[in-house]
């Protein structure tokens, strides 16, 4: 079996919502079912580490205020998923992704041992009071060790808001304790893989890696058991080659025409984490601060230096036949300006030509 562009990404755009929009906040069964598909979900890269995750371009509405009160009431929490990136999963969902996703501590030192005595003692303490408690370890250290144990699931961050002084907690005392089994381990990494693919449509091997960061082993058992369970099924995509696609969708796919549509993902976005590897590759010695997804595909990227306050797109480079580069220059410079307004903003060149 083959797929064509049009089955993919047609029913990709459609199925992240990109195409059609959640259309209101109380619209909210809705957005949980697509933050489930997408999750983890991130804050958008380069904002405060307090902001909510974002569905960024998937609702018609600013989805700041409904992830929050999402957060604030645990129905959403935060972690540290795909490589340590900081992320949030339906709590429903949590302990499959902390067991797929963990890393644990590869050795244990006196600081990680006092941090958790002292939040396990404690019942849960800011950073600031913990340093206080930790008179003996720089606050660098403390900060570091923090990450390892949260990567860990060891620890637990509680982010009911955009405070940057949050609550540390014992992970096994405000959750579970999580069981050190490999089976479990390579159940969790399935069911997380086909999640993935089921909002992919269709992924490569590399699409999961470059998402998942997990390792190549883990991927190809994960991958193998779904495929042996008649959960997922071995295909191509035209123009891509080999990949996977749900057994559920191997069949139903229609083509269907993508509409000129353009969208400006940042680096936190879902299905840039599919691409970024490849991303890299393509960019690298630019200075990216966004990407562009022109009719489904990544054919652009935004090009400046980032500053916390207003900075100049120094370029915005476009990998479309130069005529249609020229013909949708409009179209592209207005999805750009949605983030970078021209108030705050100077777009310096378009595909090297200066505007």
């Amino acid at each position: 079996m083959k797929l064509s562009y049009e089955q993919v990404i047609g029913e990709r755009l459609r199925r992240q919502r990109l195409l059609a929009p959640i259309e209101s906040p109380d619209d909210e069964p809705e957005y949980l079912e697509l933050f489930k598909l997408l999750q983890p979900v991130a804050a958008v890269h380069n904002t405060r580490p307090g902001d909510p995750p974002r569905l960024v371009h998937r609702t018609l509405f600013d989805d700041d205020g409904l992830a929050g009160k999402l957060r604030e009431r645990n129905a959403i929490i935060k972690g540290r998923f795909c490589g340590g990136r900081i992320g949030y999963v339906l709590q429903e969902d949590l302990e499959r992704y902390a067991v797929a996703f963990r890393k644990p501590l590869a050795k244990a030192k006196p600081i990680h041992d006092d941090i958790l005595t002292v939040l396990k003692t404690s019942g849960g303490l800011s950073k600031e009071q913990l340093k206080q408690e930790l008179e003996g370890y720089p606050a660098g250290e403390i900060s570091k060790a923090l990450q390892a144990l949260q990567e860990a699931f060891l620890v637990y961050e509680h982010q009911p808001d955009t405070d940057w002084d949050t609550g540390w907690f014992d992970f096994a005392t405000e959750w579970f304790e999580i069981q050190a089994d490999g089976g479990r381990y390579a159940q969790a990494v399935s069911e997380v893989l086909h999640s993935f693919i089921q909002a992919m449509v269709f992924a490569t091997e590399a699409h999961i890696k470059s998402w998942s960061q997990l390792p190549a082993k883990a991927i190809r058992q994960g991958i193998a058991a779904l495929v042996e369970g008649g959960r997922i099924v071995t295909t191509e995509m035209e123009g891509i080659g080999e990949g996977f696609v749900c057994a559920k969708d191997a069949e139903g796919l229609v083509p269907s025409d993508i509409p000129p549509c353009v969208f400006m993902l940042d680096k936190s976005d879902f299905l840039v984490r599919a691409h970024m590897d490849e991303l890299q590759r393509r960019y690298k010695g630019y200075e990216v601060l966004q990407f562009l997804l022109i009719d489904g595909a990544f054919q652009g990227a935004v090009l400046g230096h980032w500053r916390i306050g207003p900075h100049d797109v120094e370029d915005i480079l476009v990998e479309l036949p130069p005529d249609q580069a020229e013909r949708r220059q409009e179209e592209i410079l207005d999805a750009v300006r949605k983030i970078y307004s021209s108030e705050s903003h100077n777009i310096v060149m378009y595909n090297g030509k200066p505007l």
